[in-house]
């Protein structure tokens, strides 16, 4: 589990102080449904607040390429990434791929400012928030972006 992603979560969520003792943080995570009975991370804990989610479960990763044009290549790609770690990590480093992908038009500025994107950032935040949050994760594929 990483310690740390799971101290500030409950700082910005809760204003909580990390648990000093081992069976204080156990329950803490039992009773926010994030681990087995056993204590070991479930699904929502791993995918949340695991370090390398991937190692455990391969398809924890999204697949990022770019394609010139409309057409999909064998070999031929502008940029490719593969994205991993807890499901908030991969939010923002799939965000960040897209928005850098992204045709940007000038939209009537000077060509020294930056161009605003042709789709809205928020599309691509709604898009991912729901093709991270109602995928099959039992489903042993990568999600494609």
């Amino acid at each position: 589990m990483d310690k740390l992603r799971f101290r500030d979560f409950l700082w910005d969520v809760y204003e909580m102080e990390y648990p000093d003792s081992i069976e204080e943080r156990t329950r803490l995570l039992q009773n926010m449904n994030l681990t087995t009975d056993d204590g070991n991370l479930n699904l929502g804990g791993l995918l949340m607040f695991g370090e390398q989610p991937e190692l455990i479960m391969p398809q924890f990763v999204v697949k990022g390429i770019r394609y010139p044009g409309n057409e999909i290549h064998a070999s031929d790609y502008l940029d490719t990434e593969d994205f991993v770690g807890p499901l908030p990590k991969i939010f923002a480093d799939v965000l960040a791929f897209i928005m850098r992908n992204l045709h940007k038009v000038q939209a009537g500025r000077g060509v020294n400012s930056p161009g605003i994107p042709e789709v809205p950032k928020t599309v691509f935040e709604e898009l991912l928030v729901n093709t991270l949050v109602h995928r099959d994760y039992l489903v042993s594929a990568a999600i494609r972006v």
